[in-house]
């Protein structure tokens, strides 16, 4: 890790099993508790509708910006590692329920494939309740293959009834 360069990274968090908030406080607290990792900004929260086998609730998705000098690999290893204390299970479907997602969305303008990891991830561009969080973080960052800005793709894919802002708990 000496001597590496800090990238500024972001991951895509979601919930939709027990209790989405605590889930997602937890992650975003190991995060901060992560050597070689500092959270940088945090997107509001969004309420969306789950993708995958039902019955699924509904997700609480929200994206994080990273600076990290961890290389993608290693950083990948700790929110796997992340996922797992929450309770997360890999199992066959991907989109299955899960208690916590941390998928690594952008390593700075790199990209990378590896056997267990492509970045920038590679449907990105395809996901509203991944680029809405997103967009409040990094809305002129340009995709680095689709050579786009984040406002721009999430203009393109996006859902107000399946994406909805989270309103405050005080304001429900």
């Amino acid at each position: 890790m000496d001597g590496a360069i800090e990238e500024q990274v972001y991951v895509a968090m979601g919930s939709n099993l027990g209790d989405r908030d605590a889930h997602l406080a937890a992650g975003l607290a190991a995060l901060r508790a992560s050597e070689g990792i500092e959270v940088v900004a945090v997107s509001p929260l969004y309420e969306t509708d789950p993708i995958g086998p039902p019955p699924q609730g509904p997700y609480l998705n929200g994206a994080i910006q990273l600076s990290t000098r961890l290389d993608p690999d290693a950083l990948l290893d700790r929110l796997l590692e992340i996922e797992a204390e929450q309770g997360r299970t890999r199992g066959v479907d991907r989109n299955a329920p899960r208690t916590l997602d941390l998928d690594l969305l952008l390593y700075g303008d790199r990209k990378w494939i590896g056997p267990d990891l492509e970045i920038p991830h590679p449907r990105l561009a395809e996901r509203p309740f991944v680029l809405e969080p997103l967009c409040d973080l990094a809305a002129e960052f340009i995709h680095p293959v689709l050579g786009e800005t984040i406002g721009a793709l999430a203009r393109r894919v996006r859902d107000p009834v399946a994406v909805r802002l989270r309103t405050p708990a005080t304001a429900r």
